[in-house]
């Protein structure tokens, strides 16, 4: 079934709500949580649509924005590494954040999702 215009600039706000939440965690990890909560719930909502991807981006930056963390918390006990990892993944996150943006703002799918 076909999304109306409405529906379909519903899923962009929030798509774009998502992704705001996700570029906050780099600061307020919980941010993140909520964001990846939304995505599960409304995901079948996006399917066949532009934003289907962009779920897909978002799904898949938190969990291994998430697995990062962890790797980091393991090796900050090992003379710091685990700064650098948390470094590192922070500017990941951040690139897929903007990218992913950008592409919705121009209503593109984000490939490769």
């Amino acid at each position: 079934m076909d999304k109306t215009a409405e529906q379909l600039a519903s899923l962009k706000s929030l798509t774009m709500v998502i992704y705001i939440l996700q570029g906050l965690s780099v600061f307020v990890g919980v941010t993140a949580i909520v964001g990846i909560v939304i995505n599960y719930i409304k995901k079948d909502e996006t399917v066949g649509t532009v934003f289907e991807s962009h779920f897909n981006w978002q799904i898949r930056t938190f969990w291994w924005g998430l697995a990062w963390s962890v790797v980091g918390f393991i090796l900050l006990f090992a003379y710091g590494l685990g700064l650098v990892v948390w470094f590192v993944a922070g500017i990941w996150a951040i690139y897929r954040v903007v990218k992913g943006w950008l592409k919705l703002n121009d209503n593109q799918p984000v490939m490769p999702a």
